[in-house]
């Protein structure tokens, strides 16, 4: 099988420009590459040819926009695009059903236009989150019904995606690359790929299965750690204890090759993948006789923290003499995580909701969230301007704390006094702390 040959400059195509294909293909337009990308959302398409980039993500709009104009990036809804190229990345969404099970209508969609263009000599590159099994048992059959045998006409090989939003750019350029194929040329011709195409490092694995069960592996872990971390805060809150310290204490000993490390609390979960690789690894275990405990015990923890937020900023405006019903909570922040935009299975929503439900007046600000799409997702529509949003304000519960708003003066907020600040996810030292207590605010956070 002559998969790639030796072609130093591939050209490549990606199929699905969501946020990890649309950094993919701007960063390997930055490396030089001939690159396509391919998705079935015209609107889309417009943009990303009209040098507009919809995702947050630092450097991504520059580098779409240089991408286009020097040509080597290009869009189009046309999946015959795919014929002129050598190598064929699958970056489209693969969300879960309620019951952990794959969605898997996108993934069907692009294997069956493929097949209908793949050609011989190509190799095929699936870097969508899935079920382990399903690049051989799914996504080869798909692929074959076009003609072409898979290890013998085509390549095909897993090499799972492993991006952190706010970071993609830095980790696309640094992170090894896992690579996992059908047989050993599929592999070698995929990490082959990447380190001319990236310069990273790769690590082959034996098979399609082992690299699909590294990524699920790495959010299985992150996930059940973030559960960890909640539960220590809920446990140090019961002894009036800091659990910031008590977690720095705690990872400054060394463990197996590394040290201890426990991540950091916060009011939840969310995006597109921590929330749903958990119950893929659940349901593709429990299909073949195993139970899986960890995996869904960390999602009830993490799934329960913008409940338990929304209670504690009850309770703390209780004891302030404020009852819910009377008071009015300004959220700041509505994204999933600091310094992003991105409102998919925010934790924001959750607790928005349950502190609506008690009564509570609720307004939102976040400058980095698009303001339709919020509207859309709480029913209301953020306000803009900061200080028209904390006026009067009982309570400000920040649940993203982005860069710019670490610019914010506290001591200058025409909010109510005194006033509850909520730390969701700003983890303020405890220099500030003092701070926001000398200018007549009560502090609490979670877990400290």
């Amino acid at each position: 099988m002559g998969v790639l040959s030796d072609r130093r400059d591939p050209r490549v195509a990606v199929v699905g420009l969501g946020y990890v294909g649309s950094c993919i293909a701007a960063v390997l337009a930055e490396r030089g590459l001939d690159v396509v990308g391919v998705d079935v959302d015209p609107h889309l398409v417009d943009e990303l040819r009209a040098g507009h980039c919809r995702f947050e993500e630092p450097g991504l709009p520059e580098l779409v926009r240089a991408g286009i104009e020097s040509g080597r990036l290009r869009a189009t809804t046309d999946y015959a695009a795919l014929a002129e190229t050598d190598v064929v990345l699958v970056t489209v969404g693969t969300p879960v059903r309620r019951d952990g099970s794959l969605a898997d209508e996108q993934l069907r969609g692009a294997c069956v236009e493929l097949a209908r263009h793949l050609r011989p000599g190509q190799l095929v590159v699936i870097k969508s989150t899935v079920p382990p099994g399903t690049t051989r048992d799914f996504v080869l059959p798909l692929l074959e019904r076009g003609g072409l045998s898979g290890g013998k006409d085509f390549g095909i090989a897993f090499t799972p995606e492993r991006l952190a939003e706010g970071t993609a750019l830095r980790e696309l350029r640094t992170f090894p690359i896992v690579a996992g194929g059908l047989d050993a040329d599929s592999t070698r011709a995929a990490g082959g790929f990447w380190q001319r195409a990236l310069g990273v490092d790769v690590i082959p694995v034996d098979s399609l299965e082992a690299a699909e069960i590294v990524k699920l592996a790495d959010n299985w872990w992150i996930d059940l750690n973030i559960a960890l971390a909640n539960e220590l805060a809920k446990f140090s809150a019961l002894f009036d204890v800091d659990v910031l310290d008590v977690i720095a204490a705690a990872n400054s000993i060394p463990k197996g090759k590394s040290n201890i490390n426990i991540l950091l609390p916060s009011v939840g979960v969310g995006g597109s993948c921590l929330t749903k690789d958990p119950w893929m690894v659940w349901h593709s275990a429990r299909e073949r006789g195993l139970e899986i405990l960890t995996a869904p015990a960390g999602r009830q923890v993490n799934a329960g923290m913008p409940g338990y937020t929304a209670r504690l900023v009850m309770d703390e405006l209780a004891a302030l003499g404020r009852p819910a019903e009377t008071a009015t909570v300004t959220v700041l922040g509505l994204a999933f995580k600091n310094d992003t935009g991105d409102l998919r299975a925010t934790p924001t929503l959750p607790a928005v909701a349950a502190l609506r439900e008690a009564g509570c007046e609720v307004r939102l600000h976040d400058p980095l969230v698009d303001p339709d799409e919020a509207e859309k997702l709480f029913g209301m529509r953020p306000v803009a301007d900061l200080d028209e949003a904390v006026r009067g304000a009982d309570c400000l519960a920040v649940l993203a704390h982005h860069r710019r708003f670490t610019e914010i003066d506290y001591a200058a907020l025409p909010v109510a006094r005194p006033c509850l600040v909520l730390d969701g996810r700003a983890y303020f030292p405890k220099d500030r702390i003092a701070g926001l207590r000398a200018a007549g605010y009560h502090y609490r956070g979670i877990g400290r």
